[in-house]
């Protein structure tokens, strides 16, 4: 009887030990996971997967879904959430670092406040990163300008940049009114900056305050 109940322990210890979930399918999960999301990504992306504890054990699933925890980014120290979708099915979330190999833009020089960018402020920097917000491409940063001073070799980023005013506070503009058979041209004054298509404010001639939208040359479209 001991022996009968001694084997039938082992045969319980072996089904269970058969159940349990690999820990190398679901990093193989993750792993699909952050290359399909990380695809569209600039530049070159590399990662890893830190290993599961072996103290946990998951019953085994059939259906796993990697999916990224609320509040979570597909880029540095993150985790990678993995579900399963069965009935009495679990969840783990599997601590990752994603980081981005790219060209980035730098300043070339010191560059100050109010500054128009043009090809020769601007140079390229081969960085590994694990943040986002860098420009990469020339065109997202010539002839927008500085928000403030930047120092020499400082990553470009859009929040550094606006796009020249095309309308600038106290200046006289002209008022385009087009409405269907007709179209109306008066003058007023901005009454602050504003870069193309921003919603600025303009007194009239006749002392009214109203809104249009700054066009290039000067120009406020007003909406009838």
């Amino acid at each position: 009887m001991k022996k009968l109940l001694l084997c039938a322990c082992l045969l319980l210890e072996c089904v269970a030990a058969s159940a349990a979930q690999d820990h190398t399918q679901i990093r193989n999960v993750v792993a699909a996971f952050v290359q399909q999301q990380t695809a569209a990504l600039p530049g070159k992306v590399s990662y890893k997967i830190n290993e599961i504890d072996q103290r946990i054990t998951l019953s085994e699933c059939a259906k796993l879904e990697a999916f990224l925890p609320s509040g979570s980014q597909l880029i540095g120290k993150t985790a990678i959430g993995v579900r399963c979708n069965e009935a009495n099915g679990w969840s783990i979330f599997v601590p990752v670092q994603i980081k981005v190999s790219l060209n980035i833009l730098v300043s070339a020089r010191l560059l100050p406040l109010g500054h128009t960018l043009q090809k020769e402020d601007i140079a390229n920097q081969a960085i590994e990163t694990s943040r986002t917000g860098g420009l990469t491409d020339p065109k997202q940063a010539v002839g927008k300008v500085l928000r403030y001073g930047i120092a020499a070799g400082q990553i470009l980023r859009e929040d550094m940049l606006r796009l020249p005013y095309s309308v600038t506070r106290g200046q006289v503009v002209q008022l385009a009114v087009q409405g269907s058979g007709f179209s109306i041209r008066s003058e007023g004054v901005a009454l602050s900056n504003a870069s193309e298509g921003q919603t600025v404010q303009i007194r009239t001639n006749l002392g009214r305050v109203i809104s249009g939208v700054a066009r290039a040359g000067g120009v406020v479209e007003i909406k009838p």
